[in-house]
């Protein structure tokens, strides 16, 4: 018997027994379909992150202060003085693995213009910021050395502060708008960059120059943190030992001797290789988790088509007896049930690739989606603030 008929033989028996054919090959389609699914989610993930952290600088390398223990409690290192302008200095001067940097200290509050309002961070930072966040003003310019020097109130918006201060479409460049009491003169809009894969405004944000936010705003001494990006992604971790050790030279932290221990950091050192490097390796085991826990369901599925295809050897040994009678061969009969069980196994994986295929469509489809809503609020909670600020004006004028 040829394998042609054999096959023929083996489409007849799973035609007549539609129903039970269903359910045996159910098991395959829902494993199937749960691994390409769960595969594509954990994949798609890591995608995510990987995307969100290049928006952000690959290359870029962040230096905090480190938190300090008083009588026995851990300091919030927001508290902490450790970063001076001076370490600042040094890296930019020493290290030999950056190709920019920038002192970086923020505060939060609310920007006023005229009867608009909104709150929003003020980052104070140097020109090199834009490059290590990739960042690009879209009209007016930066500030310059001499902003920086002078400690002048001057400012970039970002596109969202735009909206929200400049409802009528009005250009900001060269108006005052102030920082709770504080005047500061638009230079500049930053271009739009939207919302990041975490649904985080990339352009509700405010920059100026570092000295205008410790001295006219904050009133300290000390910077928030250091941003750097290093010359490339390989060089990244040179450059952190090389700030490492300059930053332990400047605050004079000792070494580790054969009787004493070093001296423990003051400071914070975290790159986004790093970072993603930890967030992927926490996706790659919850794919694998994942992906286990679909193979598992796999599995069960392969087994149940094993004690179907044993069932009904049971039940067909009158037709097994017949074919044997005229002429069939152990080895044939053994081949018309592998095949049916191939069929059975090749059939449900085709469905289930559909259906795990559609799933992802649907998930990446409801993410648009979502990411869209998020926007459209965005856009509408503008649009009221708008017919507000409209409904003021004509009450104002209806009392005049």
């Amino acid at each position: 018997m040829n394998y042609q008929n054999l096959l023929k033989i083996a489409l007849r028996a799973i035609a007549a027994n539609k129903m039970r054919s269903f359910l045996t090959a159910l098991g395959i389609i829902i494993g199937i379909a749960a691994v390409i699914t769960m595969l594509a989610i954990g994949q798609g993930s890591k995608a995510s992150i990987k995307a969100n952290i290049a928006e952000m600088g690959s290359n870029m390398i962040m230096i905090s202060p480190g938190a300090d223990m008083r009588g026995g409690v851990r300091q919030d290192a927001s508290s902490m003085e450790t970063l001076k302008q001076t370490d600042y200095q040094s890296i930019k001067e020493d290290c030999n693995y950056i190709s920019a940097i920038s002192p970086t200290v923020n505060s939060s509050g609310q920007w006023i213009y005229g009867n608009n309002n909104t709150q929003s961070s003020i980052y104070g930072v140097n020109q090199d910021y834009l490059s290590i966040r990739q960042l690009k003003v879209a009209d007016g310019e930066m500030f310059t050395d001499t902003d920086i020097k002078a400690a002048a109130k001057v400012c970039i918006l970002g596109q969202t502060v735009v909206d929200y201060l400049f409802p009528d479409g009005s250009d900001p460049i060269g108006k005052v708008v102030r920082f709770n009491s504080i005047p500061f003169r638009v230079i500049g809009v930053l271009q739009k960059k939207g919302y990041n894969s975490m649904g985080m405004d990339q352009d509700d944000l405010v920059l100026a120059p570092y000295t205008t936010v410790m001295k006219r705003i904050l009133a300290q001494t000390y910077l928030g943190g250091i941003v750097c990006s290093a010359i490339t992604e390989e060089a990244s971790q040179p450059a952190q030992d090389q700030i490492s050790e300059i930053l332990r030279r400047n605050h004079k932290l000792k070494d580790a001797t054969a009787t004493t221990e070093a001296d423990e950091d003051d400071f914070n050192i975290r790159s986004q290789e790093e970072i993603s490097s930890m967030m992927n390796s926490t996706m790659s085991t919850i794919t694998i988790l994942l992906g286990s826990v679909a193979g598992i369901s796999l599995l069960v599925g392969g087994i149940g088509i094993m004690n179907i295809m044993y069932v009904s050897v049971t039940e067909r040994t009158r037709e097994i007896g017949l074919r044997m009678s005229v002429g069939a061969r152990g080895i044939d009969i053994l081949n018309q049930f592998l095949i049916e069980a191939i069929l059975l196994s090749v059939t449900g994986g085709i469905i289930g690739v559909i259906l795990g295929v559609r799933r992802i469509i649907k998930f990446l489809f409801q993410m648009t989606v979502q990411l869209g809503a998020n926007r459209q609020m965005k856009v509408w909670s503008v649009q009221i603030q708008r017919l507000q600020q409209t409904v003021r004006h004509w009450l104002l004028r209806q009392e005049g």
